[in-house]
């Protein structure tokens, strides 16, 4: 079945560093798992884990794709991240402009563009 603007949905997943949330993202679009990912850098993220706090900077990746490639995605951005136990939430849309969902439903049903 063909996906509609009503399955939109909005991935995020914190990287350690720009280089690496760069070369996440070009994957995730090239491979068309996804139609945009917007990176937001300086982020500091307060957690525990292994047993104490920590503190990190991180840059923050927000990704739009749809329902139907969430597990595809989510299994890239896993094989793809550099921590044991990476981040990566995927968030309902409720609403958006027209145009725009169209757009994201449209670039992750393309073919990947041949090399």
């Amino acid at each position: 079945m063909a996906e509609s603007p009503n399955d939109v949905v909005v991935v995020m997943s914190t990287v350690p560093d720009n280089s690496g949330a760069a070369k996440l993202a070009r994957i995730l679009v090239d491979e068309r798992l996804c139609a945009c990912v917007n990176v937001i850098g300086n982020v500091q993220s307060y957690f525990n884990y292994d047993g104490g706090a920590a503190d990190e900077a991180e840059q923050l990746a927000i990704i739009k794709t749809t329902r139907g490639k969430v597990d595809a995605l989510l299994a890239r951005i896993t094989e793809l991240h550099p921590y044991e136990v990476p981040e990566a939430l995927v968030l309902p849309i409720t609403t958006g402009l027209p145009g725009y969902l169209a757009w994201v439903v449209g670039e992750v049903s393309a073919p990947r563009d041949q090399e």
